[in-house]
């Protein structure tokens, strides 16, 4: 019998701008369908990227058919993707981020995954583990599961119960059976305590092809700009009405599962007024430098890691206001390169706050020792690294795992 790992889906070559996603159901004990369970078919790795990437893909669906209509999304997710700001994009209680064990089970990598998954549980998303969760050295985790997921592959018919069992005593969780192919372990894990199922004795992966599309800069650079100088809302609908991509893509993002309305949104109005002004701005910024829009995508990519890194590198230091700043100097910071044109000239198209403007003109102000050093990790330069380091007072490991998450989080933006 072929296994009921959806992994298992052949993985189809793809064209350009074209991802394919293979979604399970996820039923519950009546059969009906409850959530889906997606995976990114267009890659054979799965990491950080490949992840986030999943969801932005699925909550941008352009098919003809909806491809979670308003369920529960269930994505696998590496530790990596878990404290990337995209994440500030997605309506939490639609999204059910499944979490691996810590390669090792190292109490102290155990506990230092622990702030991560305690501030995604504070904000509302919900944590599914495997059976691996119920070790001791997990404890710490096992208030935060709202899900416990068996793999009947994996696991021996005879420990079945007792599994279950340990997780209602252990844990808030509801237990998932995956990869259930026979009524008997459907009958089997329903005695136990088991809630919901997953496998191919109800359904088989459906593989779904969607495409990306992207809208053009002029448009993208005034919606930035409109909402830099926090305009209103019918100045932001008129921009949106003049590119039908640009405004498409925005009623795909506000209609997702991910996003959470409940019901269909139509219009441009109701979409700026539910997405916000600093949602619509980090969403428009990450379209303006997406590798689509003309420049290499190694230039999209660098500007993207210089604004999350600065971003990452301002937080706990500055203001939340402050810490979009360095997120907008770093995302333009190469605008002059993406644009093709004298950097005081593209500057000249947005409305920017003065200290983002001196740091982007000048590498000065409370942003200017911060991009240096973004610069400086890009070119592995020492003496400027050092000097930019010293500057700030930030220790190298600081610094590092900024650079670090950065780069994950610049390639689940698909750059």
């Amino acid at each position: 019998m072929p296994s009921s790992d959806p992994s298992a889906v052949p993985a189809t070559p793809v064209d350009t701008g074209t991802v394919i996603i293979a979604r399970q159901p996820i039923m519950d004990a009546q059969r009906e369908v409850v959530a889906y369970e997606l995976f990114d078919r267009s890659t054979v790795s799965h990491n950080a990227a490949s992840d986030v990437a999943l969801v932005f893909n699925a909550m941008t669906h352009t098919g003809n058919e909806s491809l979670v209509g308003k369920k529960t999304i269930f994505v696998n997710c590496t530790h990596e993707s878990l404290s990337g700001g995209h994440l500030d994009l997605i309506q939490p209680e639609k999204v059910v981020l499944e979490v691996g064990p810590v390669p090792g089970h190292a109490p102290a990598d155990i506990a230092a995954r622990q702030q991560t998954l305690q501030e995604l549980h504070q904000r509302g998303f919900r944590l599914a583990f495997n059976h691996t969760v119920l070790a001791p050295v997990y404890a710490p985790w096992q208030p935060l599961a709202a899900f416990v997921k068996l793999d009947l592959m994996a696991l021996r018919p005879e420990q079945l119960q007792v599994i279950v069992a340990a997780v209602k005593a252990r844990t808030p969780a509801a237990v998932v059976a995956e990869k259930v192919e026979t009524m008997e372990q459907f009958s089997a894990l329903l005695s136990y305590g088991a809630t919901l199922f997953q496998g191919y004795w109800f359904a088989r992966p459906d593989v779904i092809k969607t495409k990306v599309v992207s809208p053009g800069q002029a448009h993208v650079l005034q919606l930035i700009n409109l909402v830099r100088n926090q305009a209103s809302t019918d100045e932001i609908e008129s921009v949106l009405k003049k590119d039908a991509v640009l405004g498409f893509n925005l009623l795909r993002l506000i209609n997702s599962a991910g996003f959470g309305v409940d019901r269909e949104i139509t219009s441009f109005r109701q979409a700026v007024m539910l997405m916000g002004l600093k949602k619509l701005f980090r969403w428009a910024a990450l379209l303006l430098t997406s590798k689509a829009n003309g420049s290499p995508a190694a230039v999209g990519t660098t500007a993207v890691v210089r604004g999350r890194m600065m971003e990452l590198l301002a937080t706990g230091t500055l203001s939340p206001e402050e810490c979009d700043g360095a997120f907008v100097v770093g995302i333009f910071s190469l605008l002059d390169v993406m644009l093709g044109m004298p950097l005081d000239q593209a500057l000249a198209l947005l409305s920017l706050p003065p200290a983002v403007a001196e740091a982007l003109q000048h590498g000065t102000g409370l942003y200017g020792p911060m991009l240096a050093l973004t610069k400086a990790c890009e070119n592995d330069d020492d003496t400027a690294f050092g000097a930019a380091a010293q500057a700030l007072q930030f220790s190298s490991h600081r610094i590092n795992m900024a650079h670090m998450e950065a780069l994950v989080w610049a390639d689940t933006m698909g750059m």
